[in-house]
């Protein structure tokens, strides 16, 4: 039987996701049935950039579903650092873990790791690219508070030219009827062509580019801020002279729908004040509760366990 990978959000069928959020959410509101299904399985961990929240959720995941990690937090602490390619990385992790978790820096890293894996691969976060887990996360919170995932009026604002986050919810929200799409950044940090080519045009959305974020407040019935990202920059003048260009404060905030939910990856620097934190419409860590979840349901999924309240699996193989 052919081994799934979870490489983008397109990795599984809009059923198949759909089906990873209803599991999800019964995980959510009563963990305890999942608790041993993953007995004596075990998830490594493939960080070769900086991580918190990602690594130590899918930790956490495999944890409560009863199996065990291990892995690396860094490209310094594995043998990268000596020359070894990421192909011979999965060829060899594959004998020791049942599923993996991939984080790296070059765009495709964890596409090539999983033609050469005998376990499934997840894709968490590579460069710029995609990072599906964390949409996933972000549908979850978006259903959960607006209850739907089509007919919305989306903004995203800050970085949406290296944002993998941005790229990756634009294509899975794409998928649903009547969605439209408000893109707020400064011209340099604009979208990239080929998410509007492989996302948007196919699927002939209508959206918007606006560096305005005030101005498209009113209108927006969500908005999942992004931070500059400092890492992805070649020189720290430009970084300098882009950072803080956004920022969200309980203010600005007053000019928004009551109940339009406000996501963030994180972690934040400064697009969100802390005095938004307290506004009930503050959702980034409700997504962050999410990722554990979301999470659980991807490595069940993979693994081809299925849920002991329905008998079934998310993936139709």
């Amino acid at each position: 039987m052919a081994v799934r990978h979870f490489i983008e959000p397109n990795s599984f069928s809009l059923e198949e996701q759909l089906a990873l959020l209803d599991l999800a959410d019964r995980m959510e509101a009563d963990p305890a049935p999942y608790a041993h299904l993953c007995d004596g399985r075990i998830l490594a961990t493939l960080f070769y950039e900086p991580s918190t929240r990602t690594r130590l959720s899918f930790e956490s995941a495999m944890l409560r579903l009863g199996g065990k990690t291990l892995g690396f937090a860094g490209a310094q602490l594995s043998s990268a650092s000596k020359g070894e390619t990421v192909a011979d990385t999965a060829r060899v992790v594959s004998n020791y873990a049942d599923i993996i978790a991939m984080r790296h820096p070059k765009e495709g890293a964890p596409l090539r790791a999983s033609m050469y894996a005998r376990v499934p691969v997840i894709n968490a976060g590579d460069g710029g690219h995609a990072h599906p887990s964390q949409t996933m996360i972000d549908l979850m919170t978006i259903r959960q508070r607006k209850g739907r995932l089509d007919h919305l009026t989306i903004g995203f604002c800050g970085d949406l030219k290296f944002g993998r986050t941005v790229h990756s919810l634009t294509a899975a929200l794409s998928q649903f009827e009547g969605n439209r799409f408000v893109f707020i950044s400064p011209e340099d940090l604009r979208l990239p062509q080929y998410v509007k080519n492989e996302s948007l045009e196919p699927t002939h959305q209508i959206y918007k580019e606006t560096a305005d974020l005030e101005a498209e407040l009113p209108h927006l019935d969500v908005l999942y801020m992004t931070r500059i990202q400092q890492e992805r920059f070649f020189n720290e003048e430009e970084y300098l002279r882009l950072k803080g260009c956004y920022q969200l404060d309980e203010a600005l905030l007053q000019k928004a729908p009551q109940d339009m939910p406000v996501l963030h990856p994180l972690p934040r620097i400064d697009e969100i004040k802390l005095d938004v934190d307290n506004d009930p419409r503050a959702a980034y860590f409700d997504q962050v509760h999410n990722g554990v979840y979301i999470r659980m349901a991807i490595i069940l999924a993979l693994l081809g366990i299925p849920d002991p309240l329905t008998g079934k699996k998310v993936l139709q193989r």
